[in-house]
């Protein structure tokens, strides 16, 4: 069963987890200096905050599956959408190691597709692409640049980017 994931990127941590904390009557199921989360069966969500330099607000959303049918079920429905999904395995990012795919909706709204596959000590950061000091964890392949220069700064993948990344 799927489980409607909401990142949220916030300016103050300990404020926003007392207010979420009391919306949904739970405290969070991780705590991490710069990280909340809670998985609540009602409603079932994987509602994260997390404090990383980015301007506060939806960071993106997504829904987590329980396995590879399920993942490999949503890559079908975002082909049939016409997202172009990026794919990425054994990702470390947001306190988990997961295979995930990541899609813009026609408003440029991030949405990530993910199955968690284990729990890892550290937020972690995108494997596939290096990213800036802040990253988090909406991946860009990074555009035209000389290998010298800095990387791409992050932000979510476009159809022009995943064509030049050459991933599938």
């Amino acid at each position: 069963m799927k489980r409607f994931h909401v990142h949220v990127a916030v300016n103050e941590l300990a404020e926003s987890i007392r207010f979420y904390s009391a919306v949904f009557g739970a405290e969070p199921s991780v705590l991490k200096d710069d990280y909340a989360k809670w998985m609540l069966d009602d409603p079932r969500i994987n509602f994260a905050i997390s404090k990383r330099g980015h301007a506060a607000g939806v960071n993106h959303l997504g829904f987590q599956v329980e396995g590879n049918d399920e993942l490999h079920e949503m890559h079908t429905r975002l082909e049939v959408a016409d997202a172009a999904p990026v794919e990425q395995n054994g990702q470390a990012c947001c306190y988990a190691k997961s295979d995930k795919y990541w899609v813009t909706d026609p408003q440029g709204i991030a949405w990530e597709t993910f199955h968690t596959l284990e729990n890892i000590p550290v937020f972690g950061e995108d494997t596939k692409v290096k990213l800036t000091a802040t990253a988090c964890c909406v991946p860009r392949a990074p555009v035209t640049r000389k290998a010298t220069q800095d990387p791409a700064p992050c932000c979510v993948p476009t159809r022009t980017d995943q064509a030049a990344s050459g991933s599938s």
